[in-house]
């Protein structure tokens, strides 16, 4: 139980509908669309086109989305995967012969928006009051102004060398970094979201909007078509799934990264973590030795899903077992070999359920810090890099190549409990995700926390050579560690983020929302 003697914030309880996300505006929105008779899709969607605009170093109309949700009365999971492609003319030789890895801030790192496709299909398959109902909230918003928010400002400060070209003109107030409180606007994304808002898909991926972006992107080198665009489609598929503590744990397949979440919980039985002090030596190390496993596994396996074959393998027991028997118990091992440059990510996550049980789990992203840095030239999109997602070793699975999806870092979670929807989650923070989703779920069924206690624990990320530690661990801890080999260091920015709403048997909904970020859970 929380003290209140110290700093803190309580959960969030309601009965009729309620929606968590890293800012309060985005969660009022979509409250709002809750009460006005919109469902958790059309809830989800507002407040996730309005964080573009909120938090546009974090996410945009220039990104891509994965969706998890479950219709109302059914425990079915359903997985939309709105992941772009690279244009059909890539070719890695050439890129190979610009650095060993996709340049992330370079133009050969964009890949097609997939976002907008999939809000479009999930408005039309799911939603309840349509696509302009939905935008309208971040149509207004991007033309009057937010006031930035704190940790958008420290994360702005932290991005604002990212950008490059007419985004900066875009995302720069006077040349200089928007401060806390000082007002954001965007009025070219107001006007897309208008075009999309009247034409649905087709006012994104095809006339002046598609032009604009084409015709930025091909003069700085790209080899992106008016094609590539057009032909951009978001797909649905079966989720993944794997048991821990008693909860079934929901991902997406590949190309997004859950099958190494679902990995490290299988490594992790084989520990007695609930024995473990949590937030001591020995649960980090457990942790920080089984992520550095699974991950080697996810940068060989984890590709666009026409080129993944060894998933089954990933998320197999056996595989686990063989794992979990390589971890040293006093000595840290080696880090796995990086996919791609490591660098800090940047992620959105909303979280809605309604009167009607519908779920949605909604993770969208720009990937690094404000994308590739580049926006087209007429409207303002500012593009996402996740091109640098690829690898460019050959043969590789996820080797750059036209039409393909890269490894995606952001996953979308739900929990079923007695195979019912218990749950939906998600936790932000780039490659985090994966190691965040185990945290989060240990957290709740190996010391019995509380959504909003699972979230407010500290955190730590073996993130290739280094083990990042929050503040929230002592020095005994961190001395410990390093004892047993880590390299550890206390990262610039807390580790990610994270949203939850969990569904009680009663008929009553608990939110919880991340004190790392700006945002709330709220209900009505």
């Amino acid at each position: 139980m929380r003290d209140f003697h110290k700093p803190g914030r309580s959960a969030v309880y309601a009965t009729n509908g309620m929606a968590a996300t890293s800012h309060p505006l985005a969660a009022k929105v979509a409250v709002q669309m809750l009460e006005a008779g919109g469902n958790a899709v059309d809830a989800a969607i507002a407040g996730a086109v309005l964080l573009g605009i909120c938090e546009p170093q974090m996410t945009g109309i220039g990104g891509d989305c994965f969706v998890l949700l479950t219709p109302p009365g059914e425990d079915r999971v359903v997985a939309l995967n709105g992941s772009g492609r690279a244009p059909g003319a890539i070719d890695a030789d050439a890129l190979r012969t610009k650095g060993p890895v996709v340049a992330p801030y370079n133009v050969d790192a964009v890949t097609i928006p997939g976002a907008i496709d999939a809000f479009c299909r999930l408005s039309k398959d799911w939603g309840k009051l349509g696509l302009k109902a939905a935008l309208a909230p971040a149509i207004h918003y991007a033309e009057a102004g937010v006031p930035v928010a704190p940790r958008v400002a420290f994360d702005w400060a932290l991005g604002e060398k990212n950008l490059s070209g007419h985004a900066r003109d875009l995302f720069l107030l006077d040349g200089k970094v928007p401060t806390t409180g000082q007002m954001f606007r965007a009025p070219g994304q107001a006007k897309v979201l208008r075009e999309i808002a009247l034409e649905g898909r087709a006012g994104f991926y095809e006339g002046e909007v598609a032009e604009d972006m084409v015709a930025s992107l091909n003069a700085l080198g790209g080899t992106h078509t008016l094609d590539d665009f057009a032909a951009t489609a978001c797909e649905y598929t079966d989720p993944i799934s794997g048991g821990y503590g008693g909860l079934e744990l929901c991902e997406h397949p590949p190309n997004g990264q859950g099958a190494t979440a679902i990995l490290l919980l299988n490594i992790l039985k084989h520990f007695d973590i609930a024995g473990m002090d949590p937030w001591g030596a020995e649960r980090a190390h457990i942790e920080a030795e089984a992520t550095k496993l699974a991950y080697d596994a996810r940068n060989r396996f984890i590709a666009d899903p026409d080129h993944t074959t060894r998933v089954d393998h990933m998320m197999a027991p056996e595989t686990a077992a063989k794992l979990a028997a390589l971890i040293d118990p006093a000595k840290a091992m080696p880090a796995a070999a990086p996919l791609a440059e490591s660098v800090h990510k940047d992620t959105i996550y909303i979280t809605v359920v309604d009167k009607d049980r519908m779920c949605v789990s909604l993770i969208y992203s720009v990937f690094h810090s404000f994308g590739s840095g580049i926006a087209s030239d007429k409207y303002g999109v500012l593009f996402q890099n996740r091109g640098a997602g690829f690898t460019l070793e050959k043969g590789h699975p996820n080797e750059a190549g036209g039409g393909k999806r890269p490894m995606h870092t952001i996953i979308p979670g739900l929990l079923k409990k007695d195979g019912k929807p218990f749950m939906p989650f998600g936790v932000m923070g780039g490659a985090y995700q994966s190691t965040g989703h185990a945290r989060f779920v240990s957290n709740v069924t190996d010391f019995g926390l509380s959504p909003q206690e699972a979230m407010d624990a500290p955190r730590c990320f073996a993130d290739g050579d280094v083990l990042n530690v929050e503040n929230g661990y002592s020095d005994a801890v961190r001395a410990t560690l390093r004892d047993k080999g880590h390299n550890v260091q206390t990262p610039d920015t807390a580790i990610g983020g994270s949203q939850a709403i969990m569904l009680h048997e009663g008929g009553v909904l608990e939110g919880g929302s991340d004190p790392r970020k700006d945002g709330c859970a709220l209900g009505y």
